[in-house]
């Protein structure tokens, strides 16, 4: 009789808990667009600015740059900030997971290593395929009611990704030695290695080797007399589950896992 009156108590915290994570992830969105809109802003400035001392001046780096060759090449570094978004499953809300107050995924940090081919289709739009590796670390926190004494219980899932985005550039026209561009397109990715021998144990959250996002982003293209360099911020949106066992202790309570994925790149072309 006791746990049927938890039930409901128990689906109030959860709603109440997707209520505040939905606030957060709303809250998070809302800073990345005013981020976007600012580098907008300043970018504008930036143009304006560089402009009218190339009017001056007469002075451009690489002048032919674009019209050079349609097929270039160059590299890349990245630093992202990554997260799991889970959905609870229906077996959360039953008296088997009664003591399991929720499970709350935490942003880590990384790096990008990669290369780029980037072929010229029109004049303001490129295809750009970038190979790289990627270092991920996922993070999600097991929290338990504080009446069963239980502590929290980090599940870390560390993953090398071989990843391929294959990406659409749609770039301003040149302003002297400054271009800006909207890029975006889809980045499938396949797990090079990993915490194989650990995954065979059950009472470990284990996740798929395969993912596949969706990317967008903006960019500045900036030339210097021997190459072009690029600093662009990308977001990711995982839309493929990566929830692979949901029969252990730690699969149940969720139904489905993706990945969100904010990344810095430094490219050099």
């Amino acid at each position: 009789m006791e746990s049927v009156q938890y039930i409901p108590v128990k689906n109030n915290m959860l709603q109440a808990f997707q209520t505040v994570n939905n606030s957060v992830s709303s809250l998070r969105l809302r800073i990345i667009v005013v981020a976007m809109l600012l580098c907008c802003v300043l970018s504008s400035q930036l143009v304006m600015a560089q402009y009218y001392t190339n009017k001056r001046h007469e002075n451009k780096n690489n002048p032919n740059y674009d019209q050079r060759k349609k097929l270039t090449y160059g590299f890349l570094i990245g630093l992202h900030t990554t997260a799991y978004q889970i959905k609870y499953s229906d077996a959360f809300v039953t008296p088997a997971f009664d003591s399991v107050y929720s499970v709350d995924p935490e942003w880590k940090q990384g790096f990008v290593l990669g290369f780029i081919v980037n072929y010229k289709v029109a004049e303001f739009l490129d295809i750009r395929l970038t190979p790289q590796v990627a270092f991920y670390e996922h993070s999600l926190a097991y929290r338990y009611l504080r009446t069963t004494g239980q502590p929290t219980n980090e599940q870390v899932i560390e993953t090398t990704m071989v990843e391929l985005p294959i990406l659409a550039k749609y770039q301003s026209i040149r302003r002297g030695n400054f271009r800006m561009y909207m890029i975006g397109g889809v980045k499938p990715g396949i797990e090079a290695s990993g915490k194989k021998e650990l995954d065979a144990i059950t009472s470990r959250l284990s996740v798929n080797e395969f993912n596949l996002a969706l990317e967008g982003g903006l960019g500045f293209d900036f030339y210097y007399p021997l190459f072009k360099f690029s600093p662009e911020i990308r977001f990711s949106k995982g839309i493929s589950n990566l929830l692979k066992d949901g029969n252990n202790p730690f699969g149940q309570p969720l139904s489905r896992i993706n990945t969100n994925t904010i990344t810095v790149y430094l490219v050099f072309q």
